[in-house]
């Protein structure tokens, strides 16, 4: 209901009191000349209620509007009682919610029956509401992308960049590599690949190698014989490659393995390249040469995560849709997964509720006090004051009829 609506009906009301005063003190005023002239009882019967209705619609009218005004305008103490005590008033709500509605025992029922898995399965089951959901989180994120300062961003990245490199061994961390690689035997498909790779290069060069056994030979020795040799070292070779390439255990990939080992544990101990390492480390840690790093690095995340917002098919936006409708799946069908998501919005609430208790109340309290006096006096009385007008309405009966009572007892003693 809208304050004129509320305003039209509050002076309605205003009005029927008043004009029920106003009939009783014309009834009074007749009856009083009437019997000036006439000694009949029934006039004495109505000038009596009369009276007492006015004196009740009077003292009522004085009670109702005490609360919201002074009287009159006159400023008699312990009246507009609203505007003088808002601060009291405010303080006492704001106790009165906290203690009354706000108690761990009248909060605990409404938190135990949420169920927000029910809803928010519900609500994001819905195509349309997963499209909104991601929209607006990729609005938002995207927003804070471009809102971005890129030097703060980029003199982060190239600090933590430092920090991290500057703490890290180098050789130690190549080295360990290396060593992890060989543990799980992921090099023999490296061998594999290069011995099939040296075969090949073998086989299609063959020309290449007879002329250098010709070129390496006696004059003496015919070119016939040079170029059977080339041959025979051209498949000799391209034999063995193969060998080493369709044998797993062939000796060729232990004695590598052996090396490379030799060669991680050189990495480790010898000092000579944790020198090499520093020099390159400290190379790369120039600031000139690490801003632009982190300058390229920023710029290049920062458009590609833009596109990924922007474009309605992007790889981003069709994996958060799909681990949202794998979470649904989940709170619909998972009974202990929902049970796990209310609990924790339960407990969450009630913990939050308890703890800001006396912030909630401050709260009530805060706004009633900083509410201009006369107008929470209007506010009060657009919602109460209409129902306050029952009051002198009453009064002026309850009055009325009181005074009517008196008046008969009195005559008949």
């Amino acid at each position: 209901m809208n304050d004129e609506l509320k305003k039209k009906q509050l002076h309605n009301y205003k009005t029927l009191a008043t004009g029920l005063f106003i009939l009783m003190a014309a009834i009074f005023i007749t009856m009083t000349v009437l019997q000036k002239d006439h000694q009949s009882h029934w006039i004495g019967y109505i000038r009596a209620f009369s009276e007492a209705a006015m004196v009740g619609a009077l003292a009522d009218w004085f009670a109702v509007t005490a609360l919201f005004n002074y009287p009159l305008g006159i400023k008699i103490p312990h009246t507009n009682l609203i505007q003088n005590s808002k601060d009291k008033i405010g303080d006492n709500l704001g106790n009165f919610v906290v203690d009354n509605f706000l108690s761990p025992q009248n909060i605990r029922p409404y938190i135990q029956n949420l169920k927000v898995s029910v809803y928010l399965s519900d609500w994001l089951s819905k195509e349309r509401n997963q499209m909104i959901l991601i929209n607006e989180l990729s609005s938002i994120l995207k927003d804070i992308l471009i809102k971005l300062d890129d030097k703060s961003v980029e003199i982060f990245i190239a600090d933590k960049a430092k920090d991290m490199a500057g703490s890290i061994n180098i050789n130690g961390v190549i080295a360990n590599g290396i060593t992890y690689l060989l543990n799980r035997n992921d090099h023999q498909d490296i061998i594999t690949n290069l011995s099939s790779q040296i075969k090949n290069y073998i086989l299609a060069n063959e020309k290449l190698v007879s002329d250098r056994v010709e070129k390496e030979s006696f004059f003496f020795i015919p070119k016939s014989v040079d170029h059977k040799i080339a041959e025979k070292i051209t498949e000799g070779l391209s034999q063995y490659f193969l060998e080493v390439e369709e044998n797993p255990n062939h000796p060729l990939r232990a004695e590598i393995t052996n090396k490379i080992l030799a060669f991680a544990d050189e990495l480790k101990t010898d000092s000579k390249w944790e020198t090499e390492f520093d020099q390159i480390k400290a190379e790369f840690l120039k600031t000139d040469k690490l801003q632009k790093y982190a300058a390229d690095v920023w710029q290049t995340l920062k458009a590609s995560l833009i596109k990924e917002f922007t474009d309605n098919n992007s790889n981003l936006k069709g994996y958060i849709k799909r681990s949202l409708g794998d979470f649904v799946h989940n709170m619909q069908n998972d009974d202990a997964f929902q049970y796990r998501i209310d609990h924790w919005v339960r407990v969450t609430a009630y913990k939050y509720i308890l703890k800001n208790t006396k912030t909630f109340g401050n709260l009530i309290s805060t706004t009633v006090g900083n509410w201009e006096g006369r107008e929470l006096s209007r506010k009060l009385e657009l919602e109460v004051g209409k129902d306050l007008q029952f009051i002198r309405i009453n009064g002026t009966i309850v009055g009325g009829l009181v005074g009517l009572l008196i008046y008969t007892i009195a005559n008949f003693i």
